[in-house]
């Protein structure tokens, strides 16, 4: 894996831009969210918090998935 160097403005810390880094990443698809939550240094379901916080999804279901489980689901209660 590479590593990249940056030099930060005193506002930001190592590790918030870590973590902006890495959501960036997730939410692009680069990296799996467990892979994520491991490279910014988070347990899995706190780095969740974090990024549903910032309105990032944590669970990605494709639509026409979706609505087919969901047809099935509703045949089933009938």
């Amino acid at each position: 894996m590479a590593k990249l160097v940056l030099d930060l403005p005193p506002s930001v810390s190592e590790q918030e831009a870590k973590l902006l880094l890495v959501l960036e990443l997730y939410k692009q698809g680069h990296v799996s969210l467990g892979k994520a939550a491991e490279m910014a240094g988070y347990p899995l379901r706190d780095f969740m918090r974090l990024a549903s916080e910032r309105g990032i999804a944590v669970i990605n279901y494709d639509p026409t998935d979706l609505a087919q489980e969901m047809q099935g689901r509703n045949e089933e209660s009938c």
